[in-house]
């Protein structure tokens, strides 16, 4: 057997115990669960964007030295990255680091900046899904914000689940906004400031759009397509490396 297998049979199986444990628990419970599980080898990936002060706030109080990724993709609205530095200086958090697209990657990719206008799939691939497997190397287990309530492919989604050899936390995934809504409450957390604006989601701006009412809280992220999800969450096929170039 190789180490490479057994490595992945052993954190497989540590995602199901723990998934059974913390189906239920509270997000801070989780976040705690995962540092005692994996120290400094844990990494949190945020987008800082409308719902994201929540988790990060429990984070801050958990491990504020825990390491945090952020994806500047280059094309974040500039509110996001004002955003970014108010809250964590805010939070207290010690260790974000801002993962940016590969400057060889963009010259081959999109050296006009316009493949978003063709390829949303790939533009996403190269800003997003690249850097952060590349940045993902160095840890062994990693926390999302994801949420059931979003919809799409995430209403199944577990607390704890294995992906890609690693150990992936959903803290959240049993919250619905209201719960959300009163943990800002409760915390006096700062809002990003295009959900005044009406934009519930918020990614990058070409593919970002404000929701119209009653429309899902995702219905912005690039509105009128067959896509709901960037591509770090969705899996690859065995084989596929995780730090080279292609398609999603």
């Amino acid at each position: 057997m190789s180490l490479a297998y057994d490595s992945g049979a052993r954190s497989q199986t540590l995602a199901a115990r723990l998934d059974a444990e913390l189906r239920r628990a509270h997000p801070r419970t989780i976040l705690e669960s995962a540092v005692e599980s994996f120290g400094d080898r844990l990494a949190l990936v945020s987008s800082f964007g409308a719902e994201s002060a929540v988790l990060l706030d429990i984070a801050a109080r958990v491990k504020p030295d825990i390491a945090v990724l952020f994806l500047d993709t280059g094309m974040l609205f500039g509110q996001t990255l004002d955003y970014r530095r108010q809250l964590a200086a805010r939070l207290g958090l010690t260790n974000v680091h801002d993962l940016r697209p590969a400057y060889q990657d963009l010259a081959t990719g999109d050296p006009q900046a316009k493949l978003w206008e063709t390829d949303t799939d790939a533009c996403c691939h190269i800003r997003k899904v690249l850097p952060l497997d590349l940045a993902l190397q160095g840890f062994d287990g990693w926390i999302t914000g994801r949420k059931r309530f979003h919809g799409g492919d995430r209403l199944n989604l577990a607390v704890v689940e294995h992906s890609e050899g690693k150990v992936k936390f959903n803290p959240l995934a049993n919250w619905g906004k209201e719960d959300l809504d009163a943990y800002i409450a409760e915390h006096a957390l700062p809002p990003h400031p295009l959900v005044a604006q009406g934009f519930p989601s918020i990614g990058c701006w070409p593919c970002t759009q404000p929701a119209e009412e009653g429309e899902d809280v995702r219905a912005g992220r690039w509105k009128g397509l067959d896509k709901s999800e960037c591509g770090i969450h969705l899996a690859r096929a065995p084989g596929t490396p995780n730090n080279v170039g292609g398609d999603i």
